[in-house]
């Protein structure tokens, strides 16, 4: 054993959100299921939905920094996704209903900066869009996170980070020396392939959405990058858990 499950999160709206889970069953060559299920475009993009397509045709919290407040519960059966922020409040809508994502574009509009483009529509991709080209898992490492937030000199939430899959026991960064490994994790099995370089979506809370860390910084400061975590392929399927240990397939 190198490490142990802690937390699993999944984001339904690609940048509106996010939720732990207590379990999850991963699918060889896909996405956690209903991670990034949906995306939002804007007024600068063409994308209508279908193919994979880079994150720049998506409302993201880089250029929408108040996104990062959003926390998100999905009901599967009913495609139904359940939002709260502090400034905004809560609400409810299915995403593939045109009607009730126009209402769902209305509540989260005050997020957006003035002279950022303003979100279009609710889409849906083949699969998760995640920010690669193939379909992807991120792992991040607790010890890692540690580094960070003691360099900026104080504690940092994890949900900064975005990822599916906490793992602790590990070195600070040693998930870097693992790219390239194979992972067995409760069941399934998982490749490693890159590092997961970061943007200023990092910065912001993820209670208030305001950009409060300098997280980027940190990285550049401290480790001459601006990579945390790691990206992984499903290569084997099953099922996974908080507590589940990880080890070398």
């Amino acid at each position: 054993m190198i490490a142990t499950v802690t937390d699993l999160w999944r984001h339904p709206i690609k940048s509106h959100g996010r939720e732990a889970l207590r379990q999850v069953a991963l699918r060889a060559g896909a996405t956690m299921p209903w991670d990034r299920h949906w995306a939002v475009t804007h007024d600068q993009t063409t994308y209508a939905g279908g193919a994979w397509a880079p994150c720049q045709n998506f409302m993201i919290g880089t250029r929408t920094p108040g996104l990062a407040g959003l926390w998100a519960e999905l009901d599967e059966t009913n495609a139904r996704v359940s939002l709260r922020h502090k400034d905004l409040g809560e609400m409810a809508f299915h995403p593939d209903d045109p009607q009730e994502a126009a209402q769902f574009l209305a509540w989260v509009a005050p997020l957006t900066p003035a002279n950022r483009a303003g979100a279009r529509a609710v889409v849906t991709a083949d699969r998760g869009m995640t920010d690669t080209d193939y379909p992807s898992v991120s792992l991040l490492n607790h010890a890692s996170h540690r580094a960070v937030a003691d360099r900026i000199g104080r504690p940092i939430e994890p949900e900064r980070w975005r990822c599916n899959i906490w793992l602790e026991g590990l070195d600070p960064w040693q998930e870097f020396d693992l790219i390239g490994q194979k992972l067995r994790i409760g069941s399934t099995v998982l490749a490693l392939r890159d590092p997961i370089e970061r943007c200023l979506h990092t910065a912001a809370n993820p209670e208030t959405g305001l950009r409060d860390a300098d997280t980027l910084g940190a990285l550049r400061g401290g480790w001459g990058h601006q990579n945390f975590g790691v990206y992984a392929e499903v290569i084997e399927s099953g099922a996974i858990a908080p507590g589940d240990k990880v080890e070398r397939a």
